[in-house]
């Protein structure tokens, strides 16, 4: 990551509430051709069970942790004396938060929300936006958007048209989270199914996101889930609790060259 940091555009991209089970097994039937384009899902575990946790943790450099038995090396790491998972391999920032290190380091750092913890409606709604430089939403950019990820990528490409120095962006996807029954044709509750045809609507816009982060420079890619949910699995909706399906997430990370047409992992 030092190699990269100052040289890459960086994006961190959440896709709230998606499940490692529903990622995965799109992926194999084909149906999320816009991600596997790019990537492979890798099994993770999630550092917390609901957005606010999660996203506090990660913007602490705490990402989703691989299920294999560790200590694995972190991308990105406060200063934080015997850190087990800090290696040479690491870019160590010395500041509270990653949006803060990396200001630090002459990027531009830009949040465009999407759940209501990003929303600026509330003291709480305000306290992961205000780690960065500017942070961005608007009702359409909500879970009750049908069309939320497009009006997110629309500020996006306008917030960093022109924009001269590195970018940290991070974009928190709201539709996966419930409700997401207006993805299925016909159904009147959510489920997995729904959950599962809103990841296909995402697919399906995802490769504009990469193709505005690589106008200017290369870009260094995360993509994950904050946390899964629950659609009746023993008796248990929705997040916020320690289950299987909650603590589960889908996690990737690669690099696109500057402007290919031919991007790949």
């Amino acid at each position: 990551m030092n190699t990269i940091v100052g040289s890459h555009d960086i994006l961190l991209l959440t896709l709230d509430t998606l499940r490692y089970d529903v990622a995965a097994r799109l992926m194999a039937e084909g149906r999320t051709p816009g991600f596997a384009r790019f990537l492979t899902w890798e099994r993770r575990h999630s550092p917390g069970s609901f957005t606010f946790a999660s996203h506090a943790a990660m913007f602490a450099g705490f990402l989703p942790t691989p299920v294999t038995p560790g200590p694995h090396t972190r991308p990105f790491a406060a200063t934080f004396p015997g850190s087990a998972t800090t290696s040479p391999q690491t870019w160590v920032f010395d500041a509270p938060d990653l949006p803060a290190g990396l200001a630090k380091a002459g990027y531009r750092t830009v949040c465009v929300g999407g759940v209501g913890f990003f929303n600026r409606l509330s003291p709480l709604g305000s306290v992961l936006p205000d780690l960065f430089q500017e942070s961005h939403w608007a009702p359409e950019f909500g879970v009750t958007a049908p069309d939320s990820f497009e009006r997110q990528l629309d500020r996006a490409e306008e917030v960093l048209d022109g924009v001269p120095e590195p970018v940290f962006l991070f974009l928190n996807v709201s539709a996966l989270h419930q409700p997401n029954r207006f993805y299925l044709p016909g159904a009147a509750d959510d489920s997995i199914e729904s959950h599962a045809a809103a990841l296909e609507y995402v697919d399906r816009h995802v490769a504009r996101l990469f193709a505005l982060m690589t106008r200017r420079r290369p870009c260094f890619v995360i993509v994950c889930s904050d946390h899964g949910t629950a659609y009746g699995e023993d008796g248990h909706v929705g997040h916020r609790l320690a289950h299987e399906v909650v603590w589960t997430v889908p996690y990737a990370e690669f690099v696109l060259d500057r402007s290919s047409d031919d991007q790949s992992v």
